[in-house]
């Protein structure tokens, strides 16, 4: 279900005003980003699993080292009351009727002694507040090198995976199709006609472009594939557990978006569409072998293409 402040952004995207048809609905834009990372939020807070396997080894050893902590603490303490009773009380010990003591104790040993336990005191404490200030140094660096991380991986205009992660990205879907033996599929789109909105509209325009039709490519696909900014106006698409076939349901729905986006009439003059490249990974092929035959494929389909629609070609 959709929260109040959800349905609010809702309603601001169709509510905007298109100013006439000419330029392109910056705030449109703004309203999908900010309801998008609405709904992506509940899935950002969740801790990695790779973060946790990273954190658990050294908190593991941290929480050992308190514990020795306290078991010191405990055996002196016991040591201590026992020696005192033993000092105290000796006939109890001896199992005598009567109870007689005297202690005799010299003043440097009585202060040795006070200072001895003060000294193991302020040892102990110190060592339980560097034990605390080392458990929140490392769960604070982990978590800021993973926000680093997380960063290098995202294209800041598009907020989808950057060309840098690419190799570890298509790494997981191969290693995933290699174990089950279930079928990968790339999909290359690239932005027909592109350079024509920057001539015309502007640089700005062309980035909010851009990054409109990463989110109309993320609308299309599931939780289980991902979309990487491979570069410029070229986008790919890693399909998990489906074949050339199956992906025909995901252009359609790539279809079915820049239809719904050119009908909202954000650029005068201007149709959005794109080139498709579809090819399929088989056992044995490098991640470079199968990125040179649908960049191949969508090129080769790109110089014929002349239809406001996405269209593609599976070779």
């Amino acid at each position: 279900m959709l929260t109040i402040r959800e349905h609010r952004l809702a309603g601001a995207i169709h509510r905007v005003d298109v100013r006439g048809g000419k330029g392109i609905s910056l705030l449109s834009y703004r309203c999908r980003q900010a309801l998008s990372r609405i709904r992506l939020r509940g899935t950002m807070q969740r801790t990695p699993e790779g973060l946790l396997a990273r954190l658990a080894p050294q908190l593991t050893r941290l929480e050992k080292r308190d514990w020795e902590l306290w078991a010191i603490v405990s055996v002196t303490g016991i040591l201590v009351s026992l020696g005192l009773l033993a000092l105290v009380l000796p006939a109890a010990f001896l199992k005598d009727d009567n109870i007689h003591f005297e202690i005799n104790v010299s003043r440097p040993l009585a202060l040795g002694l006070v200072v001895l336990v003060a000294l193991l005191n302020t040892y102990l404490v110190s060592r339980r507040l560097d034990i605390r200030r080392l458990r929140e140094e490392l769960i604070s660096t982990t978590l800021q090198q993973q926000l680093i991380e997380q960063q290098s991986f995202t294209d800041p205009l598009t907020e989808i995976y950057s060309r840098r992660s690419l190799d570890e990205i298509a790494g997981r879907f191969i290693s995933h199709a290699k174990r089950l033996g279930n079928p990968l599929t790339f999909l290359m789109a690239d932005v027909n006609n592109f350079k024509q909105v920057n001539t015309k509209f502007g640089h700005l325009t062309g980035d909010t472009v851009l990054a409109e039709f990463a989110v109309l490519l993320k609308a299309s696909i599931r939780g289980s594939d991902a979309v990487v900014r491979y570069g410029g106006d070229e986008f790919l698409i890693l399909l998990a557990d489906t074949t050339t076939v199956g992906s025909e349901r995901v252009i359609d729905r790539i279809n079915q978006h820049l239809a719904e986006w050119n009908m909202g009439g954000h650029l005068y003059g201007f149709q959005l569409s794109a080139s498709i490249g579809v090819a399929e990974w088989h056992d044995g092929e490098s991640l470079d072998e199968v990125l040179a035959v649908v960049d191949q494929r969508m090129y080769r389909h790109k110089t014929l293409q002349c239809s406001p629609r996405a269209i593609h070609i599976m070779g």
